[in-house]
């Protein structure tokens, strides 16, 4: 629970989606704001002390002034990049007219964990230092006031955003006159700064991201110790990712990761290169301050599995559970999705259907269903691991991509619809409604729609899910395979419990003649699943193709009425029949996989003349990467959509906030660019933008501020038009 409720703090500590908005009124989040005349002050969670170097300053002297955070357990305040979620602390400082105060110096950070989530910060206590320069006009007995207002945010299962003001007076002294040794805090902290690399750091350009060279013998080959980098600015390396290291005789090596704000080549990397070694005493740890120029990729490469050594992830164990959790829970809420919620009701109506049968039966049908969920989520993950390993750039509901795919998902829906509306009896085996539920074809039945399930769920995206796929498909194939198991698992939940607690079918209506009537009725939403599936056809391959694919629902239903008026007649009918019905499926799916290709072909050709262009009727611009880089160069915000024909949520969403016009007079009284990814068709720039973001699928919308470096905001992935409207009036 502690896990659910952080992952609602996002980046400017704005709470994402509906779901997050019901809990966060639950967690009652609040902040807190404290005004002192002295040099402590306290919070619930952090006490704040403002120390100095020295007891009494000298006029024209530089002293060394800090920031004390005594946190309590469990919680932590952040580093100047506070990782993906979180707000830096910061000094505003009030000193008399001729003074100067420096940047805050930063002491080496830690990492946190927490979920899917990396965070750079401090726990327990530490000491923000900044140099401040004494004015040359002060004379002896006067006082040199001090005045810091120090605003943080300290985080554990909520974040509280606090503000407190210190002030300090230190008296000025004649010139030779020792000023004293001020708080010992000072040296303790100054002991924990990172220092100058002593090493001539080389980084290169690689795919993946930064490689880092550090010369010289910097470990020993069986070191145990952890090597991590800290990036400075926000985005320039993926704060949760891992950074492989390989040990050479004359070099340490560092596969970074790219993030949502990769370098280009010219460009400074700035971090700290944090070392830690096991000691005795506890854990020693060492940073080196970097700087260093990206240049062009080199052939080496060490991001192989078998390269990570123990200790590179010292959060892997809790970002796998955790997404195990969403994607149980994104798996559940699939179930209310208007792709998923008529196959679940169909299988509520079996239960209704044959409630006479024995518990044992209806137990043994609800793990028939699990299965046939679980094994196509298998088949799926396979079919990902395979893709992966060849070298492909997949994501959630790429199948989809595929016009083929499309159009015999469209037939089936069809043809599940047919048999729901009594058209066409091809009893439970293939839709699991239908007679004798008890035999091995309805479990059989039970099995297929659990595969039917799956397939209709893939269009769909749930909250907690984006997070969980992102990082299933950067794991290993085992990790892949049990994130995808846990999110079928949510999916056959609730009828699996259905199934095993008789208790809960007593809140289902009786069974009557209703029954019937309530299943022809849902004949309809998968006609209406077959009417959407030819329109995202219409958008891959064109009107030809869509012509096709009705003359293929057409072929299929005279094959139905074919089977109809012969399937009580005479074997040699019978014989006859079933051989015009085979016939007739062959053409079916060599027609349609031959013309739909063709048909795809050709606009496929026709749209990449034309995908760089701008949709000037409209609101928004067709994205390209040249396109981004160009206003991102220019300074201007933008507004990035990714979306696709075939997700159901990105329609929704489009329909619901970004369409509206109170959404589009925003972006224009804000300067904001809307840019357009289509992602129904595979699209290589796209699918690198969801990878940068940790994201397996669409949608996916990021809202740029103005300025070449500010950072991005990534909106929930159920949208209403006052999330939009409040993000933008933001900027």
């Amino acid at each position: 629970m502690k896990v659910i409720k952080r992952i609602l703090v996002d980046r400017h500590m704005a709470c994402h989606g509906w779901i997050a908005s019901v809990l966060l009124v639950l967690f009652s989040i609040s902040g807190n704001s404290v005004a002192a005349d002295a040099d402590e002050a306290s919070t619930e969670q952090v006490k704040a002390k403002l120390v100095a170097s020295v007891q009494a300053v000298h006029a024209g002297d530089e002293i060394t002034v800090g920031i004390n955070q005594r946190i309590i357990p469990h919680w932590h305040t952040y580093w100047i990049n506070p990782g993906d979620s979180g707000m830096a602390t910061s000094i505003a400082w009030t000193l008399p007219a001729g003074s100067e105060a420096g940047d805050i110096q930063w002491p080496i950070p830690h990492r946190f964990n927490v979920g899917p989530i990396t965070n750079y910060g401090y726990s327990d206590d530490v000491t923000l230092l900044t140099s401040i320069r004494v004015p040359t006009t002060l004379k002896v007995g006067d006082h040199f006031p001090v005045r810091a207002l120090v605003n943080w945010l300290v985080c554990d299962d909520v974040c509280i955003p606090q503000e407190v003001t210190l002030t300090l007076s230190l008296p000025v002294i004649p010139a030779g006159v020792d000023g004293g040794n001020g708080n010992e805090l000072i040296a303790q902290a100054k002991q924990k700064l990172p220092i100058t690399s002593p090493w001539q750091v080389d980084a290169y350009g690689q795919e993946q991201g930064p490689l880092l060279k550090i010369p010289g013998k910097v470990l020993e080959s069986e070191s145990k110790a952890e090597v991590w980098f800290f990036p400075e600015e926000w985005g320039r390396v993926s704060h949760k990712s891992r950074q492989p290291r390989r040990i050479d005789p004359d070099a340490l090596w560092l596969q970074l990761t790219a993030g949502d704000n990769p370098l280009l080549a010219g460009e400074s990397l700035k971090g700290v290169l944090v070392i830690s070694k096991q000691t005795s005493s506890g854990t020693l740890a060492q940073g080196y301050q970097l700087d260093v120029k990206l240049g062009p990729g080199i052939a080496e490469k060490i991001v192989d599995q078998e390269m990570l050594v123990e200790g590179a992830d010292a959060g892997e164990d809790i970002s796998f559970y955790s997404a195990l959790l969403f994607a149980l829970l994104g798996g559940i809420i699939l179930n209310l999705m208007p792709c998923v919620f008529p196959v679940l009701s169909i299988k509520a109506l079996s239960l209704l259907h044959h409630s006479k049968q024995s518990q044992s039966q209806t137990r043994r049908h609800g793990w028939a269903y699990t299965a046939g969920v679980l094994a196509s989520f298998i088949a799926l993950g396979v079919v990902l691991i395979v893709l992966k390993t060849a070298g492909g750039q997949v994501g959630w509901g790429f199948q989809f991509q595929s016009p083929i795919f499309v159009v015999l998902v469209a037939y089936l829906m069809f043809t599940v619809g047919l048999s729901l509306s009594g058209v066409l009896t091809i009893g439970s085996s293939f839709t699991g409604v239908g007679s004798s539920l008890a035999d091995k074809s309805g479990y059989s039945g039970s099995f297929f729609t659990g595969v039917l399930a799956t397939v209709v769920a893939t269009p769909c995206t749930a909250p907690f899910m984006g997070g969980a796929l992102g990082y299933a498909l950067t794991q290993p194939a085992v990790v892949l395979l049990s994130v995808f198991l846990s999110l079928g698992l949510g999916l056959a939940l609730p009828y699996l419990l259905l199934s095993h607690w008789p208790s809960l079918q007593r809140f289902l209506p009786k069974p009557g003649i209703w029954m019937e009537r309530f299943k022809q009725l849902l004949a309809f939403p998968m006609y209406a699943a077959a009417i959407w599936l030819i329109w995202v056809l219409a958008q891959q391959a064109g009107a030809n193709a869509v012509a096709l694919a009705l003359a293929g629902l057409l072929l299929i239903t005279l094959l139905a009425w074919v089977y109809e008026i012969t399937r009580h007649s005479s074997n040699k009918k019978r014989y006859a029949a079933n051989a015009f019905s085979f016939l007739g499926v062959l053409v079916l799916l060599y027609g349609s996989y031959s013309g739909i290709q063709l048909f795809a072909g050709a606009i496929g050709a026709a749209d990449s003349k034309t995908s760089a262009g701008i949709a000037t009727e409209k609101n928004w611009e067709v994205y390209s990467q040249q396109r981004f880089n160009d206003l991102r160069n220019q300074g201007k915000p933008v507004f990035i959509n990714l979306t696709a024909a075939w997700c159901i949520t990105c329609l929704v969403n489009e329909q619901v906030a970004l369409s509206q016009q109170s959404v589009a007079n925003a972006f224009s009284k804000s300067g904001v660019t809307y840019l357009k990814g289509d992602w129904t068709n595979q699209d290589q720039q796209i699918t690198q933008l969801l990878k940068q973001f940790g994201r397996s699928g669409v949608p996916l919308y990021i809202l740029y501020p103005a300025g070449k470096d500010a950072k991005p905001q990534v909106l929930p992935q159920i949208l209403t038009p006052e999330i939009v409207l409040n993000a933008v009036q933001k900027l």
